[in-house]
């Protein structure tokens, strides 16, 4: 069997890019399984499915791929892809409450059939539980002065537009960095909290040595500096190996290692950035499974 009749994921379905490409690829023994959390991304998938039966659909988290590949009778795959983060389509639509930059419902969940919004979280949440939000997952460092500024505002009315948060964080934020809008680092942690984008990223990688084939591949394409290091740690943590204790004489070739990185990490080249700037971020890093080891 060669790589292009083998089983595939695309974990982060989206609108189908990534997917549309996969298949081009793949011969007519080859299989694509996405998934997404989007409501919206279903229907996308159901037209793909039904003009090739190469392509299968779950709606719901990568984080729950161990589940989904089970219940299909799959044991392992030849390749997973995961495109973090929020998706182009889900930034344009202002009644998703993902962007600063359209004022809409201040909602900010992938999967609108289930979760808090946005909205419902904030009027719930302390100033500890904002403050640790936007300082640990937006990496805000004026994370404590924003929450208070919150806080008042709520005392008035709900905040239930993006329009109104982004307004309050600007005003609280002493410091604007050029080139970013000054709500960037507090859209991003609350966005992350509420899809519990980080928390499902560990789940998977928790599963996903086991769920890859020796050979089988894992890519993964980051936009903040959060999930990258999560990635590369855990690669890096793989390749290494189970480390001996300390003093332990062991050969370098008994050290039982599961993955190995394929390559540097890669960036957008200045033509991608220029023909789609929301690329600038972006970090691809890719990983192979490696052979078991002969006892």
């Amino acid at each position: 069997m060669t790589a292009r009749d083998g089983y595939y994921v695309d974990g982060t379905f989206g609108r189908g890019g990534h997917s549309r490409e996969i298949l081009a690829a793949l011969s007519a023994e080859g299989k694509l399984l996405g998934v997404d959390k989007d409501p919206q991304a279903i229907e996308v998938a159901r037209q793909l499915k039904e003009g090739d039966d190469r392509f299968d659909f779950e709606h719901g988290s990568f984080a729950q791929l161990p589940h989904q590949l089970r219940r299909k009778g799959i044991g392992a795959v030849d390749g997973i892809l995961l495109d973090l983060g929020v998706s182009s389509p889900q930034l344009d639509e202002a009644e998703r409450g993902f962007s600063f930059s359209q004022d809409g419902p201040l909602d900010m969940r992938m999967d609108t059939t289930q979760g808090q919004t946005a909205a419902e979280w904030l009027a719930a949440a302390s100033h500890g539980d904002i403050a640790s939000v936007l300082r640990e997952y937006g990496e805000e460092r004026h994370a404590g002065r924003i929450a208070s500024a919150i806080l008042r505002a709520l005392e008035s009315a709900p905040i239930e537009t993006t329009g109104r948060l982004a307004q309050i964080v600007s005003e609280a934020n002493p410091s604007w960095e050029k080139h970013k809008h000054p709500a960037t680092r507090s859209f991003q942690g609350i966005r992350i909290w509420i899809n519990r984008e980080l928390a499902d990223l560990e789940l998977l990688l928790d599963e996903v040595v086991d769920l890859l084939r020796p050979g089988g591949r894992l890519v993964i394409i980051s936009f903040h500096s959060l999930e990258d290091r999560m990635v590369k740690r855990f690669i890096r943590r793989m390749s290494r190996g189970e480390q001996p204790p300390r003093g332990v004489p062991v050969m370098e070739s008994q050290v039982k290692k599961k993955l190995a990185a394929v390559g540097r990490a890669v960036k957008p080249a200045a033509e991608e950035v220029a023909a789609n700037p929301r690329a600038r971020s972006a970090v691809m890093r890719v990983a192979e499974r490696l052979p078991e080891m002969a006892a």
